[in-house]
């Protein structure tokens, strides 16, 4: 069987017509974000919007909880459905909330969303004071259940606290070094060396604002910085996570920004100060797309070993070890 295609971050505004793009880009497992600053209650109800496309869509799209449903994709020509919160709202102040969420089929959450949360520190925070105190406790509770710490748009201290602190190996699901770029919500080294010394997982974003040069980034740029980061950490602990927001409308990236905790749009120290989506690079629209990455990446003469782990095998090895009980 061949080494599977994996995207580990999606916030596309969802449709029958993406489903089929997954189909025809050959994408075994994609990551879905479930939630921003939904409540418990909102996200159930994503949820129940989820359960009719897999009812609506059996053909192409499934629910899926283990890293086995990944081969099950492969097998039966669908992709497997991966959920994710990308703010820890939805478990509000109950840490109970945890294994319930891990139950309705939650792989991976985000200890921030660039504010402060009661988990940890945002990226956009003015003062990073690291894991709270109900953050440490919830860490251990989704080390236990079978949940991912997702650190992505989290602080430098919290998340060097959180690589600690987690008995088992987190990710930073979509992001990229900041040594290559330096937006406010890539990583530096620091960090990107803890996470993978620790044997995390970095994705590296497709989103125009993570990219150098922005939506003019080039494939042989994007290309050549995974090649620098395998180098670097080691090829074992990459992967991609586009962060594709195909077809979303401009008005989602308030919801995005702001939620509900502001009356004005957010920017955030440092941060992106326009509102809506920027354009893609050329080079990467949709899920048809990756096939591109994966030439990109051969061109800078990466074994095809390391390159089938960073469009998938890599997430898929992840998986396997993370979404069971500890």
């Amino acid at each position: 069987m061949r080494a599977p295609l994996i995207d580990n971050l999606q916030y596309a505004n969802f449709s029958p017509c993406i489903f089929e793009q997954m189909r025809a880009g050959g994408v075994d497992a994609v990551h879905v974000t479930i939630a921003y600053h939904e409540t418990f209650r909102e996200m159930v109800l994503n949820l129940e919007r989820w359960n009719r496309w897999f009812e609506d869509h059996a053909n192409l799209i499934f629910k899926a909880t283990t890293g086995a449903d990944v081969v099950r994709a492969q097998e039966t020509g669908r992709t497997a459905i991966f959920f994710g919160f990308q703010n820890p709202s939805p478990i509000e102040d109950d840490i109970g909330l945890v294994e319930i969420c891990h139950q309705l089929g939650i792989r991976f959450m985000q200890l921030t969303y660039n504010n402060q949360s009661l988990l940890a520190t945002g990226c956009y925070e003015a003062e990073d004071t690291g894991l709270t105190r109900m953050g440490k406790q919830v860490v251990a509770e989704m080390n236990r259940v079978g949940m991912v710490v997702d650190m992505s748009h989290s602080a430098e201290r919290s998340t060097l606290e959180a690589i600690e602190h987690s008995t088992r190996p987190i990710a930073i699901t979509h992001a990229n070094p900041h040594w290559w770029h330096a937006a406010l919500r890539n990583k530096s080294d620091r960090v990107l060396s803890a996470l993978t010394g620790a044997g995390g997982m970095l994705g590296f974003s497709m989103y125009p604002h993570h990219l150098a040069g922005g939506g003019a980034c080039t494939l042989e740029g994007f290309s050549a910085m995974i090649a620098e980061a395998a180098d670097r950490y080691g090829a074992q602990h990459l992967g991609l996570g586009s962060d594709l927001c195909q077809d979303q409308p401009n008005s989602v990236v308030e919801w995005m920004r702001v939620g509900r905790w502001s009356k004005v749009i957010d920017y955030g120290e440092g941060s992106e100060s326009h509102a809506g989506f920027p354009p893609m690079p050329d080079w990467f629209a949709d899920n048809r797309d990756f096939g591109n990455i994966r030439n990109g990446l051969l061109a800078q003469g990466m074994p095809a070993q390391d390159v089938d782990g960073i469009m998938g095998g890599n997430w898929q090895r992840f998986y396997d070890t993370s979404f069971g009980a500890a």
